[in-house]
């Protein structure tokens, strides 16, 4: 019969290596290509099927008038957007980095130190998917999980994460008839080369001439009498005494045997070991379960010290049952508890959570202002492009068929015909203006994304959609003040603007951020310049998207309105105050937090 792999004591699994402040060291069995595609997949059948769910509930709702149904179609649209962004990244931040996918697959993200992933994390490993898993139908996510050594994709890398498994494995040391016990005769005398030695010689004595056996026989005696006295003149009746003694020893506290049920073989220290520990690892492990889930915060201040003390045990289990040489699937499930235990004890200093709006009004912010120089890149790759494209464009209006599509020209026509009309440009019914704000929200918000993930392409991509946007807003300016309708064209964009090129200057400044992380990340290794530049600009995206969506509400309800330009301008006026009050609060906070650390 063909041995399998574990009883050739292989294993071709792959694990990931952490020491933990207890100085023990953790292997986590790395998740697969396999496992983590056929989550993905789960997860996105999931997904489906809650889009298909909101179709369903949308075309069963009966709300009266035109305008609420409007109302009702734009909040669909952003509920099926915030569900395919916020899904992965809600379920791994929330439910210790397990999705449903995950979850049916026992895999889940953990950061590369074994702590449990945080919402950062979360936000920029989700983000890249745009790069590597959409993109290109998850081809550069394989590949990278194939090439790299801990089995990590773009986003992985970015966050500091890993893809473990998560599944505990099962086990079951059989019992022993009390009638076997061996009995316990103290260590053994002979190294292990003596003890081979003489097992090789008495093997093969009968087979070897007359005076070689002897020679051996009384170099072999000499070499043992010291330690283990001679009680008979026989050479040969003294070796095999010593080898029958050596053997007994050697069976009580170190031989194996195997036995049905049982996990494999083990000594019987081992044994005893497991037999008088079992018990405490099984109640520990359904502790450490509930507490990941429910946080140690949810125990009693007396049971918490008690907790730790426990979690401190069974870490040194871990490191006995190393030094025991135990079958390895128990020191697998003493490694997993001990991750279970790792990351309830640790996740303690996350359970105070601050309020949601300290977060959007002081922490988002402030990255944006401590990334000033970033975002002045970006608005500088943008706004260059697009005052040179203006000038070429006014100055030499023939171009426009050359460098415009057919399309914005016809806008720019139809234009100048409403306002001779009296029309403002993109007017919409008070029904179609909801779903139009709506709409722009989530085409801003994917176009920020891409903006940021580009960043990962060492900037390059950010830069080039920087320049092109560019050009194209200054192009489009230029032809519209061709038509004469540059007054028209600004009021409407006047209202909404502001918020919006901020936010995407923000967003590649965030992007830029992870491409100096990979080109230049000083005396830093690039993983960990990825991972501190990654927890800074996924602050900043959370910027993007609060400014995002007052500027989407804005474009949908009031720049497609008739709303008399005043008070489109002085809308115009009010978010430029709000953007420096904005930034303002992160600039307080970040002088705040200086001042507390020193």
């Amino acid at each position: 019969m063909t041995p399998s792999a574990r009883d050739l004591d292989l294993d071709l699994r792959q694990h990931h290596g952490v020491e933990t402040p207890e100085h023990v060291d953790m292997r986590f069995e790395l998740a697969g290509v396999g496992s983590r595609v056929a989550a993905a997949l789960l997860d996105l059948f999931i997904l489906w099927l809650a889009t298909l769910a909101l179709l369903i509930i949308y075309s069963w709702l009966d709300v009266g008038g035109s305008v609420a149904r409007g109302w009702a179609a734009a909040i669909m649209v952003l509920l099926g957007f915030m569900l395919f962004w916020g899904y992965f990244v809600l379920f791994e931040a929330l439910n210790s980095g397990r999705t449903p996918g995950k979850q049916a697959l026992g895999i889940r993200v953990v950061m590369d130190n074994g702590r449990p992933v945080t919402a950062g994390a979360a936000v920029i490993r989700n983000l890249v998917r745009l790069l590597d898993c959409y993109a290109f139908l998850f081809l550069p996510a394989m590949v990278m999980v194939f090439v790299t050594r801990s089995n990590q994709r773009l986003g992985d890398m970015a966050a500091g994460t890993i893809v473990v498994r998560d599944r505990p494995t099962t086990w079951a040391i059989g019992a022993k008839a009390q009638s076997e016990e061996l009995v316990e005769t103290g260590p053994p005398e002979l190294s292990e080369d003596e003890f081979r030695l003489l097992d090789r010689f008495l093997g093969r004595m009968n087979e070897l001439a007359p005076d070689v056996q002897s020679r051996i026989g009384r170099d072999l005696a000499h070499r043992f009498e010291a330690r283990i006295p001679r009680r008979t003149d026989d050479i040969n009746a003294y070796l095999v005494e010593v080898f029958t003694a050596e053997q007994t020893k050697r069976r009580s506290r170190f031989a194996t045997r195997a036995q049905t049920g049982a996990v494999g073989r083990t000594t019987m220290t081992a044994e005893r070991f497991l037999a008088r520990k079992r018990d405490a690892w099984d109640a520990f492990h359904q502790l450490a379960l509930r507490m990941e889930r429910t946080g140690v915060g949810a125990l009693a201040a007396g049971e918490i010290p008690k907790f730790a003390a426990q979690y401190r045990e069974v870490a040194a289990d871990l490191a006995r049952a190393r030094t025991y040489q135990l079958d390895q699937r128990v020191i697998e499930y003493l490694e997993r508890i001990v991750s279970a235990g790792h990351n309830a004890l640790y996740r303690t200093r996350r359970q105070v959570r601050r309020p949601i709006e300290e977060y959007v009004l002081r922490d988002f912010p402030a990255a944006v202002v401590q990334s000033r120089v970033y975002v002045l890149v970006a608005v500088l790759l943008f706004m260059v492009p697009a005052a040179a494209a203006y000038l070429m464009i006014t100055e030499r209006p023939g171009i426009a068929e050359d460098v415009m599509p057919q399309g914005m020209i016809n806008r720019a026509e139809q234009a100048a015909a409403r306002d001779e009309e009296g029309r403002t440009y993109a007017q919409e019914g008070a029904a179609e203006r909801p779903v139009v704000a709506a709409m722009i929200i989530r085409n801003n918000v994917r176009v920020s994304f891409l903006v940021f993930v580009g960043g990962l392409t060492c900037g390059l991509l950010t830069a080039w959609l920087l320049l092109g946007n560019g050009m194209m807003l200054g192009f489009g300016f230029g032809l519209f003040k061709n038509y004469g309708v540059l007054s028209y064209i600004t009021t409407f964009v006047a209202g909404h603007g502001v918020l919006e090129l901020t936010a995407i200057f923000i967003s590649a400044g965030a992007g830029f951020r992870l491409a100096k992380a990979i080109i230049a990340p000083g005396d830093r290794t690039r993983k960990d310049a990825l991972i501190v530049e990654g927890r800074i600009a996924a602050r900043m995206i959370g910027a993007v998207i609060t400014l995002l969506a007052i500027a989407g509400t804005i474009e949908g309800l009031l720049s497609t309105s008739d709303a008399p330009a005043p008070w489109k301008l002085g809308v115009s006026a009010a978010t430029v105050v709000l953007l420096v009050l904005y930034l303002l609060s992160g600039w307080t906070y970040l002088r705040e937090k200086r001042l507390t650390s020193t």
